[in-house]
């Protein structure tokens, strides 16, 4: 099982973190998502620019539905992982359409760029 993030969500968010010269955060709190390290507020105070994992987003998802899959595939406690927007695998992300999937072990983060699905958009 892994979770998959669209690339055309995640394209802006690794381009805002090239462009601020900072980290991208995996975040697990309320929903799974990348977000810029320093990015664009808006005026409510959230971040502009935030990737969801597939299926995992608070605000269009039910909560038992985005609260399960997340605590399947990265385990019930909440982090915030930062990693370099440069690496080659969010290059590829950059400069393809191709989306992210995203599995873990207790121990590691495991981050593939795949081929989009039909329905990814």
């Amino acid at each position: 099982m892994s979770l998959r993030f669209k690339g055309a969500d995640l394209r802006p968010v690794l381009a805002e973190a090239i462009v601020n010269q900072c980290n991208v955060i995996l975040a697990k709190d309320q929903g799974a998502y990348f977000l810029a390290e320093r990015g664009e507020r808006r005026t409510d105070g959230r971040q502009k620019l935030i990737a969801y994992a597939v299926g995992c987003n608070p605000d269009t998802d039910p909560f038992d539905d985005w609260w399960e899959l997340v605590r399947a595939e990265l385990g019930g406690d909440d982090f915030g992982e930062f990693l370099d927007p440069k690496d080659g695998v969010f290059t590829r992300i950059l400069n393809s359409e191709d989306d992210l999937e995203v599995s873990a072990t207790e121990t590691q983060l495991f981050l593939q760029a795949v081929e989009p699905t039909k329905n990814s958009g």
